[in-house]
């Protein structure tokens, strides 16, 4: 699956501080120390930390754009208009009723993807899993949370 390419770059990320700051810098050159390909025309992979002050949220308004070498094919909701148009205007209401529910004082960002341009993010790592081997880590990151529309949890929830 493609979606564990974006699994390992994140796993990494919470166990390497030097290699967190390369990927939030320049993702694109980051994401390379992996040996993972991206198509030319991404000429930028900006990648997103979530963090208790700022969630980040991917869309594309335009059809259904992603970094799928990262993050694997868009799931059908992306692709659904309702979701594209809402997620701009309402974002705290859609995260909501898909199970990721943002606290008032956190600022919501949303990302849309442009022809040349795809975004990842870097969600948050679950308190219970530091220390955690990079390989158990990567099992619990799913593609939801690499879109910005879910949090995760030890059991890989």
């Amino acid at each position: 699956l493609l979606a564990e390419n974006g699994a390992k770059v994140v796993a990494r990320a919470w166990t390497d501080p030097a290699f967190r700051q390369r990927l939030l810098a320049d993702g694109k050159a980051a994401i390379a120390e992996f040996g993972i390909g991206l198509p030319a025309i991404q000429r930028q992979v900006y990648v997103l930390e979530n963090t208790p002050a700022v969630h980040n949220v991917i869309v594309c308004t335009l059809c259904s754009c992603t970094a799928t070498t990262l993050i694997g094919p868009p799931p059908n909701w992306y692709e659904d208009l309702e979701y594209r148009a809402r997620v701009v205007r309402e974002a705290r209401s859609v995260l909501q009723e898909m199970g990721c529910p943002v606290a008032p004082e956190t600022e919501v960002r949303v990302w849309d993807t442009t022809a040349d341009t795809r975004f990842m993010v870097l969600p948050m790592q679950p308190p219970e899993t530091i220390g955690w081997p990079e390989d158990r880590l990567a099992a619990i990151v799913t593609r939801d949370s690499l879109i910005g529309v879910a949090r995760l949890s030890a059991d890989g929830g």
